[in-house]
């Protein structure tokens, strides 16, 4: 049977990729280092397929049909926006799907107890989940299985359904029958706010990124769900409710506290790094 060898976590600001070049910056040298560890630890866990766990921006996935999980089916898909190229300087992509495993994930003719998920079998991904990828497997020569994760548009799912996708994640690749080493790529932000006056001031919310950052330390997943309400990650910043993508990667490797777990500061709010390894 297919094994989940590792999961974690990124950031996936798009203006790191113009900033974030050698010379390396100072306030960059830790946030490249944590990519590097988890590029490192992709490659260490000889990863054959990645499951990957984003939120679209309102690029493929509109307000007039939003579901809350969508999973990839395609054989191939195309990386990034016209927009994101001319604005963040980022590069195109082509990447291949693994539609088994998506089909593993979402089931063949009947939906999954836990999760009702939606079926995309066209997809253009944006940079949640192209700059991740680019990062830690720039080789982008793994298949990947993409799943969005509505975090923008309310009414937007709680932590505990994240919490289950996790879950049934682990159980849909413990339950393939293949011999794959899978892993899990997720990203999202610490307390962050975009467009408003505590743009580019540092974290919005230091308590909430401390907070969070323990949740994953201590492997403490129920923290995590009743720490996840709606109220309390607004007041954090407007788009951080993409941290609850990491409450799933911390639910797939079975509420295990993570050997890397950072909220890493530089110019930009912090950035989440978190990695979990499967156990010896």
């Amino acid at each position: 049977m297919a094994e989940l060898v590792m999961a974690a976590a990124t950031p996936h600001n798009p203006l790191l990729w113009r900033a974030m070049r050698e010379p390396m910056p100072d306030d960059l040298v830790t946030v490249e280092a944590n990519f590097r560890r988890i590029r490192e630890a992709i490659s260490d866990a000889g990863v054959d397929t990645l499951i990957v766990l984003g939120t679209d921006h309102v690029r493929q996935f509109f307000s007039d049909n939003s579901p809350a999980f969508i999973v990839g089916k395609a054989a191939s898909y195309h990386g990034t926006y016209e927009n994101e190229v001319r604005t963040f300087g980022m590069e195109y992509a082509e990447l291949t799907g693994d539609p088994e495993l998506a089909t593993q994930i979402t089931g063949r003719e009947v939906l999954p107890e836990t999760i009702d998920f939606s079926v995309s079998h066209e997809w253009r991904l944006d940079h949640s989940f192209v700059l991740p990828l680019q990062y830690v497997r720039p080789e982008l020569d793994l298949p990947i299985v993409p799943i969005h994760a509505n975090s923008i548009l309310p009414p937007l799912p709680t932590a505990a359904r994240f919490a289950a996708l996790g879950h049934h994640l682990r159980t849909a690749v413990e339950s393939w029958d293949s011999d794959a080493r899978v892993g899990l790529l997720t990203s999202g932000h610490m307390a962050t706010d975009v467009g408003g006056p505590r743009t580019f001031n540092g974290s919005p919310d230091p308590e909430f990124d401390a907070e969070a950052v323990g949740w994953m330390r201590d492997g403490d997943l129920d923290g995590a769900i009743a720490g996840c309400r709606f109220d309390r990650i607004m007041a954090a910043g407007n788009v951080t409710y993409q941290y609850v993508n990491i409450v799933a990667a911390l639910a797939a490797m079975q509420g295990r506290p993570a050997e890397l777990a950072e909220a890493t500061t530089s110019r930009f709010a912090s950035s989440p790094f978190f990695l979990w390894r499967a156990a010896s």
